[in-house]
């Protein structure tokens, strides 16, 4: 497998920062991403060292090693201009810097518009047929091809249609496109606390084909799957000649790869975005659907079409598995589970950092050592006060640039506010109680990931600007320049009660009934992994918002925050038309986030130490499960006129064209076999995977037909043949064969 190495060191990435160090910002006079000395210092030394890390194990293809590319910096074209002309001498000195390490191979930078000869400028989007490198002597490459899109807490689930996917890719292939990389092609977990945004969930699996447990996602898996094998058909056509292009239509065209030997390969397209339309090529008639293209590796025969999915769905669901006490088997099924719990202080703990007579940017005081900082200030209340008279609340009005807060009066908690992914500041208004004399108010402030991208990022603050009381006889009471007590992070947080070394750090109370609904609490509990081999989520959904650790290691942020039910979801995605993130959208009114992944090798056989720490008043420790994410069944379908890749190898018949097989295959997971046939129909079935229903045309015996051939097996392939099932139903009808089956 050939690697392009990006070293940034800059990435974006949805990451914490952008994968800077949040220390940088904070050595004197540095700006980022400009032509700033000590920045260009860092990020030289960086390059370097990284350069030479790869050099030592020879892995750059000069050495013979895996890597053919390496990248410096990332999307600096969007930015380049709000940096003036310091910007412009930035990337030329990133340049210049990345290929006087003298590697052996092309250095690229994505989305660099005006990259000098000595690099190549590459495309990062979600299509790149109509990119055109900034030099006709550069080869045209993408870098990110987004197979979907991140998730942040609190907003809908995006996804990109598979068929939309395989548009993208054979439209850039078909417009002599080089070399294709997808970001990404395995979806990943930002455990701890390494997703920026703000807001950006743990989960990092951007419905990627491989998802962030490591399991296939079928369909889009297997669509690509067969998407790259039709185009690697296409090799040495598209390596030895340069395309023609035909006009088939006002929104039809062909371009056709012919070289010297006689190899000859062609992509028809079709970009209308609701019309099917029927062309005319080379004396044959071809049905393009809307928004695909058919591949021809021989100019005759389609091999693949986007818009005709026949991989197969993959049905995967999470089985909830109770916590189980990590005790003696022989005492397992008598012995409950057994809780560990210790109160956080609502306010300051041990001695303050400091005192200032201000409200503070969060992000400058903590430096990132922490999500959490306490401002905490009192007030005295006169006993004449009308609304201790009359039983009334006065109201507690705080502003904050970002990005969520818990507020505390007295040690009671008063409510949680915060804002989100596209509006970072928030406002808080909530009655409070007040008692006769001192009164403390202890706010705790939170941030949910730094800015990763943008001009000048590394400014953009956090933390409260405003803190008022309104309700007194006099008037509002303006807190904001009272004074106010700092304390960076939390107390479990700085003695590290989520490790065994720490955990001896502060008085924790045993118990089989841990409170619940209880805000700053630590809970802790022994555990056996759950049973089998599966991939492993922690469910969430029962707590409010915290961090999780597993023996030590963090599993994350957590925060089943729920998007808006009023907001608008789709029941299936329409893959026709250009694809945007908010296109596609489901998830309305349920958790962004319920599932925390947690890797198998975190475990061990017994004894593992799970501590939670839940930051609100909602969370029911109790009702925290592991899950084991399983494909428990599959769903395919194929109709009559879908090509397959593999059909261009069988023999031809007596006009030279190949002899198709319709053919639906089906596949349980290692280890599990075809159980049960749920559902199969050939004729004109309807729905989808979970839904279907039979047509007006229906064999009815094609669930024994399946059946034969499927029971009890790990894998199986169906064939649209006449002694399979009866072709005589519904004439002049397009037939399809769909099948769902159970895995065990």
């Amino acid at each position: 497998m050939y690697m392009i190495l990006r070293i940034g060191p800059f990435v974006a990435a949805e990451y914490n920062f952008g994968g800077v160090p949040v220390w940088l910002h904070y050595i004197p006079g540095t700006v980022f991403r400009t032509d700033n000395e000590p920045f260009k210092y860092y990020m030289q030394k960086f390059t370097t060292l990284i350069v030479n890390l790869m050099k030592k194990e020879k892995l750059f293809a000069s050495q013979g090693g895996p890597i053919i590319l390496a990248q410096v910096e990332n999307e600096y074209g969007y930015y380049e201009k709000d940096y003036g002309e310091g910007g412009k001498r930035y990337a030329m000195w990133a340049a210049r810097m990345a290929v006087s390490q003298n590697i052996g191979v092309p250095w690229i930078m994505c989305q660099q518009f005006d990259a000098p000869d000595t690099v190549i400028s590459t495309c990062n989007s979600f299509y790149c047929d109509q990119f055109t490198p900034n030099s006709p002597n550069k080869p045209k490459i993408w870098t990110e091809n987004w197979p979907g899109w991140f998730k942040t807490f609190g907003a809908r689930d995006p996804h990109r249609p598979p068929e939309d996917i395989a548009f993208s890719v054979a439209r850039f292939f078909q417009k002599g496109g080089s070399v294709h990389n997808y970001y990404m092609y395995h979806g990943g977990t930002n455990f701890g606390r390494t997703a920026g945004g703000p807001f950006i969930t743990t989960s990092y699996d951007y419905e990627a084909p491989i998802d962030e447990y490591g399991l296939p996602r079928n369909p889009k898996w297997g669509h690509l799957k067969e998407l790259h094998k039709a185009i690697k058909l296409c090799e040495h056509a598209l390596l030895n000649s340069e395309p023609i292009n035909l006009s088939l239509g006002p929104s039809q065209e062909a371009d056709i790869y012919t070289d010297s030997s006689g190899a000859c390969a062609a992509f028809l397209a079709n970009t209308d975005d609701k019309n099917d339309k029927t062309v005319e090529f080379r004396n044959m008639s071809y049905h393009l659907p809307a928004w695909s293209v058919s591949i021809l590796p021989d100019c005759k025969n389609v091999v693949f079409n986007t818009a005709k999915v026949s991989s197969q769905t993959s049905t995967v669901e999470m089985v909830p598995e109770k916590l189980q006490p990590s005790v003696a088997s022989a005492d397992k099924d008598l012995k409950a589970l057994k809780w560990e719990v210790f109160k956080e202080k609502a306010g300051i703990w041990g001695e303050a950092d400091f005192v200032k007579n201000e409200l503070v940017d969060h992000i400058n005081t903590t430096k990132d050592t922490s999500d959490y900082l306490w401002y905490t200030t009192s007030i005295n209340v006169s006993e004449d006060e009308e609304f201790l008279k009359k039983g009334s609340h006065p109201v507690l009005l705080i502003e904050s640039k970002g990005h969520a807060l818990h507020a505390f009066v007295n040690q009671e908690m008063q409510g949680t506010a915060s804002g989100n992914g596209t509006h970072l500041p928030f406002k808080f208004k909530k009655p409070i109680s007040l008692k006769a004399g001192r009164n403390e108010i202890a706010l705790l402030s939170m941030t949910v990931g730094l800015q990763n991208a943008g001009s000048f990022y590394e400014f953009v603050g956090a933390g409260l600007t405003s803190v008022k009381i309104e309700g007194f006889k006099t008037g509002t009471v303006d807190l904001s320049k009272y004074s106010w007590t700092y304390k960076i992070g939390l107390q479990g947080e700085h003695l590290a009660i989520y490790k065994q070394d720490g955990s001896n750090g502060v008085n924790w109370v045993s118990t089989s009934e841990p409170p619940k609904k209880q805000p700053l609490t630590w809970y802790k509990a022994v555990v056996d992994p759950p049973p089998g081999d599966e991939p492993i989520g922690l469910d969430m959904l029962e707590m409010g918002k915290g961090l999780a650790w597993l023996n030590g290691e963090e599993i994350g942020r957590y925060w089943p925050r729920k998007s808006s039910p009023h907001l608008e979801c789709v029941q299936e995605c329409d893959y026709r038309g250009k694809f945007f993130p908010d296109k596609c959208l489901t998830g309305c009114g349920q958790p962004t986030q319920r599932w925390y992944h947690i890797p198998r090798s975190w475990f061990k056989p017994s004894g593992n130490v799970l501590v939670i720490f839940e930051e609100t008043n909602n969370g029911d420790p109790t009702k925290i499960r592991f899950s084991r994410r399983k494909t428990s069944g599959a769903c395919s379908h194929i109709a009559e006129d879908y090509p397959s890749v593999e059909h261009i190898s069988q023999k031809k018949d007596e006009n030279g064209n190949n002899k198709k097989k319709a053919t639906v295959h089906l596949k349980c997971p290692q280890n599990s076999h075809i159980s049960a046939v749920k559902f199969a129909s050939f004729g004109t079935p309807t729905g989808t995977c979970g839904s279907y229903s039979i047509g007006d045309c229906h064999d009815p015996n094609s669930t024994s037909v399946v059946e034969k051939v499927c029971l009890s097996e790990n894998e199986c392939a169906i064939e649209l043949t006449e002694e399979n099932f009866d072709k005589s139903l519904c004439p002049g009808t397009t037939k399809k064969l769909v099948v769902e089956v159970a895995c065990s």
